[in-house]
């Protein structure tokens, strides 16, 4: 994995840029987080790819465990992807909910997420 370091107006926002899944359970999402936490990130991009699917079936507990980490952790999340595709009509609910806020966004590129740090 790469990091590609963006800085906005003092916020530090680590791309993540790498073809492989980075987070399969909780314990990979904690981890991440606390990582980039600890080397002084204030947000995180990570493209849906590098998600494991069971991420975007809530049911699964994954992206709930997860992103109560970046709550606990105070360090924001922005997901990178098309979620039209996505079947699930509680799953483009949470997207909808959480784009109202500023913890974690679902957005379709890099330059949107920076536009809004």
């Amino acid at each position: 994995m790469q990091i590609i370091t963006h800085n906005k107006n003092g916020t530090q926002i680590a791309e993540l840029v790498s073809d492989a899944i980075l987070i399969q359970t909780p314990e990979d999402g904690a981890q991440l987080i606390a990582d980039l936490y600890y080397q002084g990130f204030d947000l995180i991009i990570i493209h849906a790819y590098q998600l494991a699917p069971s991420f975007f079936e809530l049911k699964t507990g994954l992206a709930g465990e997860v992103l109560q980490k970046c709550s606990n952790w105070r360090i924001r999340f922005a997901i990178i992807g098309d979620f039209s595709q996505l079947s699930s009509k509680s799953m483009h609910d949470f997207i909808l909910e959480s784009n109202k806020g500023k913890l974690v966004n679902f957005l379709s590129s890099v330059a949107e997420v920076i536009k809004i740090a």
